[in-house]
């Protein structure tokens, strides 16, 4: 049987505080959300001036990066390369980056995906999250 560490309620807060911490420091207005290895809501949070559909894409986001065991950044460089195939694959719906998993001794534990800024952005807004739980392990 394999085991696998499971991210806690605390460290779904301290990756929240630290991805606001990040979007605030650079003035965006963003939604961040964090999901379990199964793609299951575990936080979220929308910054004001945010626009409410921001809130759906970060889920979606994280969902898509924790499902699809990757960054959702080479889902949307396959489609940008020609592969526009993949856009119609189940379950995987938010194809933009933005999008990041954590790993944890090899095995995804959980994602974040965040929106409401130009893609490259909301991916340094996740890792940022990441960064904050990763650091304390």
């Amino acid at each position: 049987m394999n085991s696998k560490p499971v991210l806690t309620l605390d460290e779904a807060q301290k990756m929240l505080a630290a991805a606001r911490a990040e979007a605030e420091a650079n003035n965006w207005a963003v939604a961040i959300a964090i999901v379990d290895d199964g793609g299951h809501p575990l936080a979220m949070l929308r910054l004001d001036n945010c626009a409410p559909v921001s809130s759906y894409i970060a889920i979606e986001k994280a969902r898509t990066s924790a499902l699809g065991r990757r960054e959702t950044k080479i889902y949307e460089e396959m489609i940008n390369a020609g592969r526009t195939a993949f856009l119609s694959a189940p379950v995987i719906s938010a194809t933009l980056e933005g999008g990041v998993p954590l790993v944890v001794d090899g095995q995804v534990v959980a994602a974040v995906g965040v929106s409401g800024v130009k893609s490259d952005q909301d991916a340094q807004v996740a890792r940022a999250a990441i960064s904050a739980v990763i650091s304390a392990i």
